[in-house]
């Protein structure tokens, strides 16, 4: 139990592990999309930047949807430079397990990504998805800019009554600027295509989040 509350704490900056200047290596294809994982990507794209518990189930949501580009799991919003997966799970990082989802805004609307995101787990719980408990489990959203933030925010707001209604508590979902983006290690990338049976952390409430609440 100590144990457990040490790691749903934050680290402060100056006591994160110190990292390393050079990124981890990752594929150059997306298994199933079969597009980069890394840039350059089309000019036209835009980027958005997802936690919601074990990345392994959580890029799955994503690469399935209409007018995405491509994919990829990484480490976000915390201090380490380049972490390792095994130094993320340790809470001395900060950063918190997180998809990349490259798309096009013609096809597949940010709101409707967001919203994708707030009914594929449960947002209601506290640094953790289920059996999964600790800081990198954090249900998050990082934005970039004030249209992201606005739709965001405005999106959780609407989510919240729905759930609300069906007798669920606070959305703790943070929305934050994003600051970074670390590639995770090669065999977490698509890592449910390669491993269909693999585990699967994510369990949703159950509730839709329609991209019309707005």
């Amino acid at each position: 139990m100590f144990g457990s509350k040490l790691k749903t704490e934050m680290i402060a900056k100056e006591k994160a592990l110190t990292g390393r200047e050079t990124g981890l290596q990752v594929p150059k294809k997306h298994v199933i999309l079969g597009t980069p994982l890394t840039e350059p990507f089309p000019e036209h794209l835009a980027r958005a930047y997802f936690a919601l518990g074990c990345f392994w189930g959580a890029e799955r949501v994503f690469w399935q949807l209409k007018g995405v580009y491509t994919t990829a799991v990484g480490y976000a919003g915390g201090y380490t430079p380049n972490p390792t997966y095994e130094e993320v799970c340790s809470s001395k990082t900060g950063h918190a397990e997180t998809v990349l989802v490259v798309f096009d805004p013609e096809v597949t609307t940010y709101v409707q990504l967001v919203s994708k995101f707030f009914e594929s787990h449960d947002p209601t719980q506290y640094m953790r998805q289920g059996n999964d408990i600790g800081t990198q489990y954090r249900s998050a959203i990082f934005v970039t800019d004030k249209a992201t933030s606005r739709a965001a925010e405005e999106i959780k707001e609407k989510y919240q009554a729905l759930l609300t209604a069906r007798g669920y508590g606070k959305i703790t979902t943070e929305i934050a600027h994003f600051t970074n983006f670390y590639y995770a290690e090669e065999y977490h990338q698509q890592y449910l295509a390669k491993n269909p049976s693999g585990y699967c952390g994510l369990g949703s409430t159950g509730v839709r989040c329609p991209s019309g609440v707005l």
